[in-house]
């Protein structure tokens, strides 16, 4: 069996989308518009300086909009744009086959 040759787009994708916390920004951004101190406190383990850069790097691949309201104090919010809306039901298959296929992870007695 030949292996397959590896699409540069798809090979772009996955790389996109396994950059560490970037599925899970997009996952909570499915919800609706989020604030900055919103998605940090929603992903505890996400320090503010990771979540920054992938915040501009998804709104640099137009995944994410950033939309800045001219209000005092400025407030930030991010929204998925059409393109990252797309990803929706990619995330919802991922989670489904995690449900079939992965353990649930043994979480140690305190």
């Amino acid at each position: 069996m030949e292996p397959t040759q590896m699409c540069p787009r798809f090979e772009r994708a996955v790389e996109m989308l396994s950059k560490r916390w970037t599925s899970f920004i997009v996952f909570q951004l499915l919800g609706g518009p989020l604030r900055f101190v919103q998605i940090e406190q929603s992903l505890p383990n996400l320090s503010g300086k990771v979540l920054s850069e992938r915040l501009k790097e998804l709104e640099a691949e137009g995944i994410i909009n950033r939309h800045v309201y001219p209000e005092t104090p400025v407030r930030i919010e991010y929204s998925l744009t059409a393109k990252g809306l797309a990803l929706a039901p990619i995330l919802k298959e991922i989670g489904n086959w995690s449900s079939e296929w992965l353990p649930v992870p043994c979480t140690p007695e305190a």
